[in-house]
């Protein structure tokens, strides 16, 4: 990728200044939880880069002939499926598959026993719209939770291929929840590993039982906009001009983004 090697250069001299709790200049939690997201970034950027190339070339590939990109997670995982959604910066060609009430807005608790509903998934899928030149971004931590998972099955029956973003770690972990038959990982065309630990959070607080101050979200969003990144890159190296939103609160942004919004997929109401 280009200017990988200046980034990981500069990267890994931070690792050496700053990366353990200790080394951190205040020695606060805040500055801890800094420095080991750092430390799992540099480690994602430098570990992942392979399947986050493939996952880029197969995008700009599907893009290229028409094809779009649909984004899903459950619980806090929608919102890198979101954040790739009408963003400053990002891709046109993108639907988020979204389901009220699998997110938090509503209820947190009927959001969790929902995303772990085996059946959902083909419910959800029937409101879109599916060709075999799209490309599918699933989001799961645990890799675990049936909507995920069946969505994610569905989706490679149809012939779309399937990127999966999860944690190797946790989903492999025997502390992760048992009962699901497959996980992400496991049916994923393409797998990008976030490098996040068992339960996500990260830092330990001194007289605190428990860690606090997760890392999936961050390492989520820095993923799906490394792959957005090198897409728009692919593409143009093949010739083409993406369609790529721009800021709304920059000058001329609201004209722009209608006319790029025209050819954007079509989205329909939310359930």
């Amino acid at each position: 990728m280009a200017h990988m090697g200046h980034t990981c250069s500069s990267l890994r001299t931070l690792k050496g200044l700053s990366m353990s709790p200790e080394s951190t200049p205040s020695g606060t939690s805040a500055n801890e939880y800094f420095s080991a997201l750092l430390r799992v970034l540099t480690n994602v950027m430098e570990s992942q880069s392979e399947p986050i190339a493939r996952a880029a070339d197969v995008l700009a590939r599907a893009v290229a002939k028409g094809g779009i990109l649909h984004t899903f997670g459950t619980g806090h995982s929608h919102l890198i499926a979101e954040e790739l959604y009408y963003r400053a910066g990002g891709l046109v060609s993108v639907n988020p598959i979204l389901f009220d009430a699998l997110m938090l807005h509503r209820d947190p608790t009927l959001s969790t026993n929902l995303e772990r509903l085996s059946g959902l998934a083909e419910v959800i899928l029937k409101s879109e719209t599916i060709s075999p030149l799209d490309v599918a971004l699933v989001i799961s931590n645990s890799g675990a939770n049936a909507v995920s998972v069946e969505i994610a099955e569905d989706l490679h029956r149809r012939g779309v291929s399937v990127i999966g973003i999860t944690s190797l770690t946790h989903a492999n972990s025997s502390e992760s929840r048992a009962g699901a038959s497959r996980r992400l990982h496991e049916i994923a065309d393409i797998v990008i590993d976030n490098g996040g630990v068992v339960g996500d959070a990260i830092v330990t607080v001194e007289g605190f039982d428990q860690r606090v101050a997760p890392t999936s979200t961050a390492l989520g969003a820095a993923i799906a906009n490394a792959i957005v990144a090198q897409t728009v890159a692919n593409l143009v190296a093949m010739g083409h001009h993406p369609r790529v939103y721009t800021s709304a609160n920059t000058e001329g942004g609201d004209a722009a983004n209608a006319e790029s919004h025209q050819f954007a997929p079509s989205k329909k109401k939310a359930q």
